[in-house]
Parts: C-alpha cells; sequence; structure tokens
C-alpha cells in the first residue's frame, strides 16, 4: 500500500481493521492485540509484541509492511500517535499548565464545556469508522437480511444490548421479520432453532463476549448466515459471514459512556438504509403507511416530523 502520496490522513486504526481479512492467521493475531491495546503495543519491543501475540518476530515485520508501514518502528509511532488523539481532545492545553504555573493558567482559562468534550469523542468516534464502513459489504449483508425467512438480532451488555433493540426497531420499519435477544441463555435456545434461511445479527464492539459467540456458532451450525458489527480481529468476526467493522478506541475519560456505540449506530443507520434502497417502492408505501398511522394517532404532524417520537 502506497502512503506517501498522502501520510497526514494515514489513519493506522483503520488501515489495520481494513487488511485483517486479508491477513495471514499470525498477522492476524498481531493485530488482533494491537487493536485491544494500542498504546500498550507502541510502548513495546517488536520481541514483545511477538511474544504477547504469539507468533515470530518476521510476523511482526510483515504485519507492519503489509498495514503501509516502512517498518516495525514507523508501525509504533503511528500507534503512539492514534493512542494520544483520545488524550489530545480531552485535555487541549495540558502541557502549558505544568508544574508551578498550572494554578496561574487554571484560574485565567475558562473550563472547556462538558459538552464540547463530549461531543469531540464522538466526532473522533465517528470519523474514526468512517472510513470502514466505506468499505464495508453492506450491499451483501443487506441482501441477505432481505431474502431472510427470519432475522435474530443478538447484543449483550450495555452498549449492545440496547442497540439490538436498535435494530429490531429499524428493520420492522422496513417490513422485515426480526426479534432482538439479550439474553444469553434465550440466544443459545434461539440458535438451535434457526435454519438456512434464517439471519442472525450480531453486536459486539470488542467480539469477545464469550456466550455470544456460542451462541452464533450454534446457529452457524444450523445453517444461518451471520452478520457481525464488532471488532475486525476478533473472534466474532472469524465466524461470520459478513463483517461490518466497528473500531473502538476509548480515551482516559473515564465518566462518559462510550462513544463507540455512536460508530455501532451509524453502521446500523447505513445497513438499515442500504436495506431500504434495495426495496425502495416497498419501503416507501411502508413508511408512507407508518407516517399517516402516527399522524392520525397524535391528531396531526408536520411534513419533517421523525417517523416515530
Amino acid at each position: 500500500m502506497n502512503t506517501a502520496a498522502d501520510p497526514a490522513r494515514f489513519d493506522i486504526v483503520a488501515r489495520i481493521a481494513q487488511c485483517v481479512p486479508d491477513l495471514r492467521p499470525a498477522e492476524r493475531d498481531v493485530a488482533a492485540l494491537i487493536l485491544d491495546d494500542l498504546a500498550g503495543a507502541a510502548r513495546a519491543s517488536i520481541g514483545e509484541l511477538a511474544q504477547r501475540a504469539g507468533v515470530s518476530v518476521a510476523s511482526v515485520t510483515r504485519f507492519a509492511k503489509t498495514v503501509g508501514c516502512h517498518d516495525v518502528r514507523e508501525l509504533k509511532l503511528r500507534l503512539a500517535q492514534a493512542a494520544a488523539v483520545g488524550e489530545r481532545f480531552l485535555r487541549v492545553g495540558a502541557a502549558a499548565v505544568e508544574g508551578g504555573e498550572r494554578a496561574a493558567h487554571v484560574a485565567d482559562a475558562a473550563p472547556e464545556p462538558l459538552a464540547t468534550r463530549v461531543y469531540d469523542e464522538i466526532h473522533a468516534a465517528l470519523a474514526r469508522n468512517h472510513e470502514l464502513l466505506r468499505q464495508a459489504p453492506f450491499a451483501q449483508a443487506a441482501a441477505a437480511l432481505g431474502a431472510a425467512r427470519m432475522i435474530y438480532v443478538f447484543g449483550m451488555g450495555g452498549g449492545s444490548s440496547a442497540l439490538a433493540d436498535e435494530m429490531r426497531f429499524r428493520l420492522v420499519r422496513l417490513g422485515r421479520p426480526v426479534a432482538s435477544y439479550q439474553d444469553s441463555l434465550l440466544q443459545r435456545m434461539v440458535a438451535s432453532t434457526v435454519s438456512d434461511e434464517c439471519v442472525v445479527v450480531a453486536l459486539s464492539v470488542t467480539g469477545r463476549v464469550p456466550e455470544l459467540i456460542d451462541a452464533c456458532r450454534i446457529a452457524r451450525d444450523y445453517g444461518a448466515t451471520l452478520i457481525a458489527l464488532t471488532a475486525p480481529a476478533s473472534p466474532l468476526a472469524a465466524l461470520a459471514d459478513w463483517v461490518v467493522p466497528i473500531v473502538a478506541s476509548e480515551t482516559d475519560f473515564i465518566y462518559k459512556p462510550s462513544s463507540s456505540r455512536y460508530a455501532m449506530m451509524m453502521a446500523l443507520d447505513v445497513l438499515a438504509t442500504e436495506l431500504a434502497l434495495a426495496q425502495p417502492e416497498a419501503s416507501r408505501e411502508l413508511l408512507r403507511r407508518m407516517k399517516h398511522t402516527l399522524d392520525a394517532h397524535r391528531g396531526g404532524g408536520g411534513e419533517r416530523q421523525p417517523l416515530g417520537d
């Protein structure tokens, strides 16, 4: 890959995620290690990276070149830059207020509004995932959803549980038969009832939740198509027929909810829109009916009001 044309736009995290499907198994292990801990990978020596990933030093070197770096040194530099992005957004001007000057500068400077800090993290998460989603197989995944006799959406945890229901809401609007499940035992039960006419959509930012992976493996064994919105180098991604990559990179601002769910929601919206556009006439009529029904229920409604409340 040639990155010399525009090195400033070379996002190493997005590049690694894009390369994962074409990597050798050993290189994929290196990718998973790096995506799990950017800062730790940036600090580690080439020998430490190889040891932690369980691969050879030569595999780490090949990986660096495969993702567009001249060598491991450049790879580590880009990883360090990527790991610093979140902290730089949250600690603007921090270097200027170190030591004895801290109190004076803090007294003079206006505090950054919390809304700005939250917005900056959300914006960074969306921007990082935007390039990945441009390469994602949305058309193929939407075709599978459009042809499915039944769609099951699996999600667990604080973010993916809520977004599993969000996915169900999006697909119901388009006339698709869909149900969402967040309980691990129910997921296993449902997975055992599927056939090759069913699609399972699995949501997991990390792709490493054992119960979710087990349920998806069962569904695959019974013939279901698996669409995973998840980390591209994860065990869940390795199981999937179609992977929509989601890359999370959390900052040290631990008090705010994770921004990764915005990236997941963006991916959900793109997938639902792809499906709607694949069946434009049917989608338009279903949405018209829904708008008519809701306006009648609410006693009227503006042309630009959202379809729902």
